[in-house]
């Protein structure tokens, strides 16, 4: 099935957060899942109901995936079975996403974000500070 070596010398990550993964060797499934509220407040003012995913149509959606139906057709020649990497640096990873050394099958990733901006009627204005 996978016939490549993935050889990587030194690697340094600084923060991973928010469903991330690091996956060092090979796999068969890459499967990467996030939702998130992003709520931006004039006044901290709270309701009690923030928070309920399934309030928000973005989060009942299906995902629609496009259809492919297009042929492709290559041919590979690997001088080598390794893929060498002497260091990779990454400063962050976020939000279902995946830093995969190594060969995979399949990767899916998915991510929903519902930005709210709440704003204070024309007049009733607070001082921030």
């Amino acid at each position: 099935m996978l016939t490549r070596t993935s050889s990587v010398d030194t690697f340094k990550n600084i923060i991973l957060s928010f469903s991330s993964v690091i996956q060092l060797g090979d796999s068969c499934i890459l499967n990467g899942f996030s939702r998130a509220l992003a709520v931006q407040r004039e006044a901290e003012i709270f309701f009690g109901n923030e928070g309920n995913f399934p309030s928000y149509s973005i989060f009942r959606m299906p995902l629609q995936l496009p259809p492919i139906n297009e042929s492709i057709s290559f041919i590979r020649h690997n001088r080598t079975p390794i893929i060498k990497a002497n260091n990779i640096n990454i400063t962050a990873v976020s939000n279902s996403s995946i830093v995969h050394i190594g060969n995979t099958k399949h990767a899916s990733m998915e991510v929903r974000i519902k930005h709210i901006r709440q704003l204070l009627p024309r007049g009733h204005e607070q001082e921030i500070g």
